[in-house]
């Protein structure tokens, strides 16, 4: 039976999830009875002992866990990380806890100088059959002991004096250090300094400022998602070891409202961060940051479900049947042969740690959780695990987990001949995470990934010196992941390093030239207390740090494995501030340019079309088709044919302007035994204005710190290849058609010129303006079209009222299977004709109606609060 789109805002596990938080909240507030038991079927004692044992385990293993090989080398790296920080404890020098840490103005340095400590008192615990001379070395703990009494009294404890830079920090950071370490010296704190566990839980519920009372404040806007999860399960612990249990019933309470689905027309608590219906996930309100945040909660989730475990304040399961959701409608989608694709990583794009790094959290997170599950759902998740290590061009090494106990659960899962390496999801597919503007669109040897924005999400997301050039990153900037690729040497740091941030692939952006925010006010915000800016306030976060467009059309319908995507560009929220008036005169904000897109996703193609490409400023304006990199050694080559039947002049790999009409171009890596094909559907020529393409092949050197100011100055030496149309200043606006042929030859190339020259091809440009944009697919019987404004529209056998996003395809049968998505999310109706024989429903989604009217079909659309998601129907 087809889904409403009220069942698609909700999921029955996450609402069973929030049905427990009412009694454990009227549980944390009960009065104690006689006993010191406020809920008579409920044991504090067991549980808490429970609950520390199980945390113990997750950070420093089992006995036999860690008597396992297999997890011999995590235990010599906690070892040897343990004894570094012993050597930098040693060598401290003056207003030093440790060396090459200097305390008093440096929360960062704070927060490491605990994070330290909690590494230290870490190897202390950790159980293994080879002899150590730190395990259950009173003396050394001890040293932790005592140097987290010096920073209490020094640098933390004086809440008046401290609290200064990040926010973070002082509410999540340092206490994540400070209460895993007061978990793991319980004992010996007991003994040795009885009242610094109390003395500490006092500062850090004071340095809750954004909370209330000291705990949890729902309605904050920084105690959201993620990092609701890890203030939540800081509290958890600091309730254990203490045995206040109405601190851990309510931090649990709290935790759980994390775990429901967004419905974003009814949020709880105003939040609009955590996972949606459709998968997507967001932070900071408006950023699409599954590939950071996301693996965050990811991993406290599964944390929660382990260290919870053996304990009543939940039914876990219905928590492990929430995150599974997540890891295959969420995470799988987006992690191709082991990478986690940018799109979703918000400022960790300049990060030198690499996507597969990234997976490998994932990979843990789900390891952990097949543990908590049976039958198909464990096999699946295995399956997943091993299908992420047969495909990933890196070699997973476990000992980047966090648990001993993962290492060894793990190692379990690949030898276990039974489970098949299999995907989550299938190997075509389209995913249209429109709740966060993006789209992922895979087929067998590539997987295409879309980043767009909106008024409801940020265009891009800059802080802290992070992702120093990310104008453009929301614009329609594309990534085409070739299959068999190390994704290292074709994206990644060393990608943002070497691309010009204004010729990202899939861009219109204006030349010239734009300055970071250290540029601009040498520092890593814009500082201006006087007009609400500083550096966590929601003035910057709204302007500075991740601005939302302007433009409300992007989004786009699902049929299937195919999509179709739209996007009208806008400018940011600062520009628009600016202009009006609103953001002070210093405050320096950048005008786009102007174009309306469409991305048509197929098999083999993904046709992109753009209209009204200017600027209204009469500035210049390239769009950028593509760009990518090769290693220097690598042999690139560019091939093509021109219209006149002549190759392409730079064929020996040399770059510049086409001399004449274009019907396609060759991007190929012998170094990587990669190619993208291009062609043109216009011709690629000086019909309509469109001016001819370009081409350029670089060899780029670059610092990998122009794009993050942490990062080493490390040199990055790359060939760069660009595939540009460029309009001069003051040009008329132009459109442009183009398909992207990933993995294609010279012959599968030819095969489209010969075949469109004479109209036969399998791809026809229906429609290319700012109104409407319409391609048809004849070898797959797809209609598929984008409309923009309001008014009616028409594109091949449809005629479209209004914004909209539509596919339709005929089989051969005659049946007609068609989606409708509303790209804007605010309209009530979409309604489409079908013209031709009249066609009755055979099956229809919630809030789908087809009447026959004169000359054919119409179709009525409900889509009053569906969030850009497609509805469909069958019809014959």
């Amino acid at each position: 039976m087809p889904l409403s789109r009220r069942t698609l805002l909700t999921t029955l596990p996450a609402s069973a999830l929030l049905a427990m938080a009412a009694p454990l909240r009227a549980r944390a507030a009960a009065r104690p009875t006689a006993t010191g038991v406020a809920d008579p079927g409920s044991d504090p004692g067991a549980n808490h002992a429970a609950l520390l044992a199980n945390t113990v385990a997750i950070f420093a293993g089992t006995a036999e866990s860690n008597a396992r090989p297999e997890t011999a080398a995590k235990l010599a790296a906690l070892t040897s990380t343990a004894r570094a920080r012993l050597a930098a404890l040693d060598g401290a020098g003056p207003g030093e806890l440790f060396k090459g840490l200097p305390l008093g103005t440096s929360d960062a340095n704070l927060n490491t100088s605990y994070q330290y400590l909690y590494e230290i008192a870490l190897a202390t615990r950790a159980p293994g059959p080879a002899p150590s001379d730190l395990r259950d070395n009173v003396d050394v703990r001890r040293r932790v002991i005592d140097a987290l009494a010096r920073l209490h009294d020094t640098y933390y404890g004086d809440q008046s004096k401290g609290y200064y830079g990040n926010w973070f920090n002082w509410e999540i950071g340092i206490s994540a250090s400070v209460s895993k370490t007061l978990v793991l010296l319980k004992e010996e704190l007991a003994a040795y300094r009885p009242g610094l566990t109390a003395t500490y839980l006092a500062s850090m519920d004071a340095y809750l400022r954004n909370g209330e009372d000291g705990d949890v404040d729902l309605d904050s806007r920084f105690h959201t998602g993620a990092n609701l999860a890890d203030i939540t399960t800081n509290r958890i612990l600091q309730g254990a070891v203490t045995g206040d249990d109405a601190r851990v019933v309510k931090a649990v309470a709290d935790q759980l409202t994390v775990y429901a689905t967004v419905d974003p027309y009814n949020p709880r608590h105003g939040v609009t961060d955590g996972f949606y219906a459709d998968g997507s996930f967001i932070q900071h309100d408006s950023v699409a940051y599954t590939g950071s945040y996301g693996k965050v909660l990811l991993t406290r989730a599964v944390q929660t479900v382990k260290i919870l475990d053996g304990t009543d304040y939940i039914n876990t399961a219905d928590l492990v049947a929430v995150v599974r959701g997540w890891v295959a409608d969420g995470f799988a989608p987006l992690v191709f042969e082991g990478w986690m694709m940018e799109i979703v990583k918000g400022r960790g794009v300049s990060r030198t740690a690499t996507g597969y790094t990234d997976v490998a959290v994932v990979v843990e997170a789900v390891v952990d959780l097949s543990g908590h599950t049976t039958g198909p759902d464990a096999t699946a998740l295995k399956g997943y695990v091993k299908f992420v290590r047969r495909t990933s061009k890196a070699a997973l090494d476990p000992v980047v987990f966090v648990s001993p106990v993962s290492v060894a659960r793990y190692t379990d899962i690949l030898a276990d001949t039974s489970v098949p390496a299999a995907d989550l999801g299938d190997a075509a597919s389209h995913t249209a995470f429109n709740a966060m503007d993006r789209t992922v669109h895979r087929r067998p040897g590539y997987a295409f990934a879309l980043a767009r924005s909106s008024n409801r999400i940020s265009k891009y997301e800059y802080m802290s010196g992070e992702n120093l050039m990310p104008w453009f990153q929301g614009d329609g900037a594309h990534h085409l992941y070739l299959t068999g690729q190390d994704q290292t040497l074709a994206f990644g740091i060393d990608y943002y390093t070497t691309v010009s941030p204004y010729r990202l692939p899939g861009v219109t952006a204006p030349v010239e030239t734009r300055r970071t925010i250290p540029e601009l006010y040498g520092t890593a915000w814009y500082d201006n207390p006087e007009r609400g800016f500083t550096s966590s306030s929601e003035s910057q976060n709204t302007y500075v740090y991740f601005p939302r467009g302007t433009n409300t059309l992007s989004g786009g319908a699902r049929l299937g494995t195919y999509g179709a995507v739209g996007l009208v560009l806008g400018d940011d929220a600062a520009y628009a501030a600016k202009q009006a008036g609103e953001l002070p005169d210093d405050f320096v904000a950048y005008r786009n340019a102007a174009a309306t897109k469409s991305w048509f996703m197929f098999d083999d193609e993904i046709v992109v079309l753009a209209a009204g490409v200017g600027d209204p400023a009469g500035r210049a304006v390239t769009t950028t088709l593509d760009s990518r990199i090769a290693a220097a050694s690598d042999t690139v080559t560019v091939t093509g044919r021109l219209r006149d039947g002549s190759d392409w002049p730079g064929a020996d790999g040399g770059g510049g302007t086409a001399p004449g009409p274009v019907d396609w171009l060759r991007y190929a890596d012998a170094g990587q035994g990669v190619s993208v094909g291009y062609v043109f559907l216009d011709g690629g020529g000086e019909r309509g204005g469109v001016p001819r393409p370009t081409v350029t092949l670089d060899t780029v050197t670059r610092s990998r710190r122009v794009v993050r100011t942490s990062n080493p100055d490390t040199p990055v030496t790359k060939r760069v290849f660009s595939l540009s149309v460029d309009q001069p200043a003051g040009a008329r606006r132009l459109s442009t058609a183009h398909a992207l042929v990933p993995n294609a030859t010279e012959r599968q190339l030819a095969a489209y010129e010969r075949y469109g020259r004479y109209g036969r091809g399998p791809l026809t440009v229906v429609a290319n303006t700012t109104r409407v944009q319409a391609v048809e697919h004849r070898g797959l019987s797809i209609l598929a079209a984008n409309t923009f404004t309001p008014g009616t529209h028409h594109a091949g056998r449809l005629t479209i009222d209004g914004a909209s996003s539509v596919l339709v395809r005929t089989s051969r049968d005659g049946t007609v299977s068609l989606a409708v998505s509303d790209p804007t999310t605010e309209r009530g109706t979409v309604s489409l004709t079908l013209r031709g024989r009249w066609l009755r429903a055979v099956a229809t989604d919630d809030g789908v109606r087809v009447r026959r009217v004169l000359g054919g079909t119409r179709i009525d659309v409900d889509t009053h609060q569906a969030h850009g998601h497609s509805l469909t129907a069958r019809l014959r």
